[in-house]
């Protein structure tokens, strides 16, 4: 770097004029020897001294490194334009030592780097304390790719054994108010909608006593033990239970019931994949494989009664899993068809409702939407009649957590649809039929 006079053009570096060639003495002046120019150890001032430091090798460079948090020592305005990047811990380990010292000692700077901290936070995204839904399905997948069970969990039997362990999730950190909030169990009696005020520990005694069901026919205990019951009914079970308890069910209510869900899991793993064995509801009955995707259905509604209470956000089943219980809703449509048709309270029709089974009638296309989506062929004048797209006479278009909720008579059926065109009395009566699968 040179500066020259604009009236003589004489450098500043010697009094003669001699430029610096860079070495750090004036060239040709005889007195800047090596080790006064270069090594920069020749006196300030003197003679042959450099007069511009030449740069210094960073320690880093040389081999050697800093102290372990070590803090630089760093001027006042260069630490006050280092607060942004510290509050964005995007400082080096030495820098923010250096800041954070620096903030002990000044007031302003350490207003200042509160204030920016208090921003930061505001443009951060607030992370979720839950693990991701998918990740214990993908830690077992990856389990059972190393090691393969030895006897698998039927198909049929996932869906249960998924939503009991979703459940049990939601249950694990629950305190004793959650455990007392109250929950309104809704379902579909006939043509209006029917409740049961309860508490988060009733709704676990009543998934205990009606999955108490199937474990009972699969050889395990029954959760009633001595209590009696007038009918093997879901509804019937669960009120006994309730009266014969001398206190409202608490959070003791949790561990019954998830030992219970992995025994029937586990002892219906032994049964093999046909799973044919029937499961008595009281004044109906159900296969085994049908029966464990009633419960899953069930414990998921349920848990979503739950976490409303809790006021808490609870995601529907996988779609693979949701695909089944929507498949099993409409496989039982055309049963509970007829029977409100005995029970007086769907329109018999223009001609009578007889086919015989296995011949094609007139049907109804369901169409789900979404999550676990698909169509069906819903036969409108007999149980044993086989839906046919020739015979179609109406056409309704659901959304698939529409329709599960439908089917839970949580939602009355007049709101139900999203879509529909055809025979209006059938479509009625389908969508009655569809809430009247629900029960308490």
């Amino acid at each position: 770097m040179k500066a020259y006079d604009e009236n003589d053009g004489h450098g500043e570096n010697g009094e003669n004029g001699e430029e610096d060639d860079g070495t750090g003495a004036a060239a040709g002046s005889g007195t800047g020897s090596a080790g006064a120019g270069v090594g920069g150890g020749g006196v300030p001032g003197a003679p042959g001294a450099a007069r511009i430091p030449l740069p210094r090798a960073s320690v880093e460079d040389g081999g050697r490194t800093l102290p372990e948090g070590a803090a630089v020592a760093l001027e006042h305005q260069v630490l006050t334009s280092l607060l942004g990047a510290w509050a964005l811990a995007a400082c080096s380990a030495q820098e923010a030592a250096a800041v954070e010292e620096h903030l002990g000692e000044c007031d302003a700077c350490a207003e200042e780097a509160l204030r920016l901290r208090e921003a930061v936070t505001l443009l951060q995204r607030p992370e979720s304390l839950d693990l991701d839904p998918a990740l214990r399905t993908r830690v077992l997948d990856g389990c059972l790719e190393r090691r393969p069970p030895r006897i698998p969990v039927p198909r049929w039997a996932a869906p249960y054994d998924a939503e009991t362990a979703r459940l049990d999730a939601l249950l694990q950190d629950f305190g004793d108010a959650e455990w007392h909030a109250p929950v309104r169990l809704r379902w579909f009696e006939a043509n209006s909608e029917a409740s049961r005020r309860t508490t988060v520990a009733g709704v676990i005694a009543h998934l205990l006593t009606v999955d108490g069901t199937v474990a009972v026919s699969l050889g395990l205990a029954d959760p009633l033990g001595d209590i009696t019951t007038p009918s093997r009914a879901p509804a019937a079970r669960t009120e006994a239970y309730w009266r014969a308890s001398h206190r409202p069910p608490t959070r003791a209510v949790r561990a019954p019931w998830r030992a219970q869900s992995h025994g029937i899991v586990r002892t219906a793993s032994f049964t093999g994949e046909t799973g044919g064995m029937p499961v008595p509801y009281g004044d109906f009955e159900l296969p085994l494989r049908d029966a464990m995707l009633d419960r899953a259905f069930e414990c998921w509604v349920h848990a979503e009664d739950i976490a409303d209470a809790v006021d808490y956000p609870y995601a529907p089943p996988s779609a693979r899993h949701l695909n089944s219980m929507i498949d099993l809703a409409a496989r039982l449509l055309p049963g509970a068809l007829a029977a409100r048709r005995r029970a007086g309270l769907a329109a018999p029709g223009g001609r009578p409702h007889l086919v015989t089974a296995g011949e094609p009638g007139r049907s109804l296309r369901l169409e789900i939407e979404g999550s676990g989506g698909g169509e069906w062929l819903i036969p409108l004048d007999s149980p044993g009649a086989v839906g046919s797209a020739d015979h179609e006479v109406a056409h309704v278009a659901l959304d698939g957590v529409e329709f599960c909720r439908l089917a839970a008579g949580h939602v009355p059926p007049a709101e139900a649809a999203a879509g529909q065109v055809g025979d209006r009395e059938a479509i009625r009566d389908v969508l009655f039929a569809a809430a009247g699968l629900s029960r308490m």
